[in-house]
């Protein structure tokens, strides 16, 4: 079963409605129980990295939370969801991340448009799972200020003004800055895929 956290402000519909049409069993989860039953966890964020992190804080799921990563329970985090995995981020640099990856998530160059709103190329790199079958030059739906650093665990990259994290993969760890749920057929293989995984 797929426990899709309820932080308080994530995406949560239309993640549902997704899975839904892959023909998923999923439950929506807002505590250590659910995050202990859940078999893969999705983390769908939208809105500011340190009041996300914060109230996974105030919940008390955040130990409960990475050591259920750790512990090789496949996870999903999109957009915010994200961006938390990595140590801290310019949004809130007081917020300490889950860190289950080194680096900092850093805001868009002065200059550049933000956010970053609408469909963009993804380039990914060889052997994803989770990107398995979008086709060579896929376009997703990304909306975001902020941006995840390229490094070892970057699945796709995407560019805009600066190249950066568009989806990363690393064990039982999955990450997409975009939204599958706003990305049409594309953003359903991506779900099927984690279904399957």
């Amino acid at each position: 079963m797929i426990g899709v956290f309820d932080y308080g402000a994530g995406n949560l519909r239309s993640v549902a409605n997704t899975l839904e049409e892959v023909d998923s069993v999923y439950r929506i989860i807002n505590d250590v129980e659910g995050l202990r039953t859940a078999t893969k966890i999705i983390l769908p964020g939208v809105g500011h990295y340190g009041q996300m992190l914060a109230a996974l804080d105030s919940m008390g799921v955040r130990e409960t939370l990475v050591q259920r990563i750790r512990s090789g329970v496949p996870f999903l985090g999109i957009c915010l969801g994200l961006q938390a995995l990595f140590e801290s981020g310019e949004e809130a640099p007081e917020q300490r991340g889950l860190a289950l990856f080194s680096g900092t998530v850093r805001r868009f160059p002065a200059g550049v448009r933000i956010p970053q709103m609408g469909w963009n190329e993804l380039e990914i790199r060889p052997g994803s799972r989770l990107l398995k079958g979008l086709g060579p030059h896929p376009y997703v739906y990304f909306a975001h200020s902020f941006y995840a650093p390229v490094m070892e665990h970057t699945a796709a990259t995407c560019t805009y003004a600066v190249p950066y994290t568009a989806a990363l993969e690393a064990g039982n760890i999955f990450g997409v800055q975009f939204h599958p749920e706003k990305s049409g057929p594309l953003g359903l293989q991506v779900m099927k895929n984690l279904v399957e995984l």
